[in-house]
């Protein structure tokens, strides 16, 4: 069911949410926590399919912001907000509002945005592109227990990534590190497995300025206080990681595809699963924990990587 409203309210928006509700015999609100998507218009549509196939796993009310100053100076003064109210669409499981701010109130977003955020909820903002510099002092991101960016939406991630470390307040998370989850998984694992020993060196390969591999070097770095080799392949993201031990080389390899084989010392290689997974899979992921990601700080802020090696 979709409502459209034009030049209208917060006010008249959740009404209208009531409205929708009782329309598809669902009056309770039935939505665990409020996803704020700040973004554009070119963008705005795939980062709402993403989102929607992620309420299948956090059921959520959407609120997707697109601002839209204008070009004259009369487009730039009048303020006005047009807005989609979606019930169950496009995907979803939830509530869904689009939120376009006109004008002047595309500086005040906050002041619209807050009236519709679920009672006693928390309260998640996403920026697929274009993210203030510091999230968790912009005014949306002020309203968020968690606040997502992405390395990856930029024309220069190591540079964000540097931004993301001096700006830094718990509950800041990035797509980029969310990326490396089945990396330190099997990272993890193969380490349990393998012989007690020293891990001596580490090796990250991947595209040329690849965030997810930066974040995975200084997570080494950081972690086992070892040096750090970045190596670059023709990708895609990262392709292989390797650590020198005393009794030999644990390495993984995925050069292509959704295949990667892991290599231990003392044991056969095994073949296991890899791929390189959907925004809405990294969205759901970052859903299901709330609080402060201290992996991610202490990745974000050990030292850059020494100069990349070319292959």
């Amino acid at each position: 069911m979709n409502i459209d409203l034009t030049d209208t309210t917060s006010s008249r928006i959740n009404a209208a949410l009531v409205r929708a509700r009782q329309a598809a015999g669902s009056p309770a609100v039935g939505m665990v926590l409020t996803l704020i998507i700040a973004t554009d218009e070119a963008n705005h549509y795939d980062a709402l399919k993403a989102a929607g196939e992620a309420s299948h796993q956090h059921p959520a009310r959407i609120l997707v912001v697109v601002k839209r100053r204008g070009r004259s100076p009369h487009e730039r003064r009048r303020s006005r907000l047009d807005a989609e109210v979606r019930f169950g669409g496009d995907g979803g499981s939830g509530e869904t509002v689009l939120l376009r701010l006109h004008g002047e109130l595309a500086d005040h977003a906050e002041s619209v945005v807050l009236p519709l955020l679920l009672p006693d909820a928390p309260v998640v903002i996403w920026w697929p592109v274009d993210a203030p510099d510091v999230p968790s002092k912009d005014p949306l991101g002020a309203l968020a227990q968690r606040r997502i960016t992405d390395a990856y939406a930029v024309e220069a991630p190591l540079r964000e990534l540097a931004a993301r470390a001096e700006g830094y307040a718990p509950g800041d998370t990035d797509l980029a590190w969310t990326r490396l989850t089945p990396w330190r998984s099997m990272l993890a694992a193969a380490l349990d497995q393998a012989p007690r020993t020293d891990i001596l060196s580490a090796v990250v390969e991947s595209e040329p300025d690849n965030p997810s591999a930066e974040l995975l070097s200084r997570w080494f770095s950081a972690r086992l206080r070892v040096p750090v080799e970045r190596v670059v392949t023709e990708g895609p993201v990262v392709t292989a990681v390797r650590l020198r031990t005393t009794h030999g080389e644990i390495h993984i390899d995925r050069p292509a595809g959704a295949v990667a084989t892991l290599s231990i010392p003392g044991q056969p290689t095994r073949t296991l699963a890899l791929k390189v997974r959907t925004t809405a899979e990294l969205i759901a992921e970052e859903l299901r924990r709330l609080d402060p990601d201290d992996a991610y700080a202490a990745a974000l802020r050990a030292e850059a990587v020494a100069p990349e090696t070319a292959v």
